[in-house]
């Protein structure tokens, strides 16, 4: 089985409603291009890379590792581990037998789950380059066959 390579056409939106302008000059060929790099995009992209093919990941969003990683599960576990350590303090404790204060201080809780994203997405950024899988920001859609549009806000490739 052949695999052809793919084209990958990066797109700029240049005004803030609807006028759009196109650079075709930016071509870069791969041999994969994967669209998006969330849970599953991320791990095809270094596995095709690891595989010996020229990958190109494109992701919208400015961080890589989707939305369960950024805004979603991670996050969210992450507060939800801080709340019931703050719960436990004032209703379990107490019925254990020990007790305690404690004052909930919101903006280190949300300053610990923006390390904790940081650190996860800063361990895919050098994935991508130990495994040497370039990085497009932009949402991709598939044009033709063998090629990618890449543009930088939504748009109509």
């Amino acid at each position: 089985m052949s695999l052809a390579r793919t084209t990958l056409l990066p797109v700029t939106r240049r005004a803030i409603f609807s006028m759009m302008a196109r650079s075709l000059s930016g071509t870069q060929e791969a041999d994969i291009v994967v669209i998006g790099a969330g849970p599953g995009g991320y791990v095809a992209a270094i596995k095709a890379a690891q595989l010996g093919m020229k990958t190109i990941c494109v992701e919208k969003d400015p961080t890589l590792g989707g939305t369960c990683l950024n805004v979603g599960c991670i996050p969210s576990k992450s507060l939800l581990n801080n709340s019931h350590y703050y719960h436990m303090t004032h209703h379990d404790f107490a019925n254990r037998g020990i007790e305690c204060t404690a004052k909930l201080n919101l903006q280190k809780m949300m300053e610990a789950k923006a390390s904790s994203v940081k650190q996860l997405t800063g361990g895919i950024v050098q994935l991508f380059k130990a495994n040497k899988v370039g990085h497009i920001e932009g949402v991709g859609t598939i044009t033709g066959p063998n090629q990618v549009c890449s543009c930088k806000f939504l748009c109509h490739c």
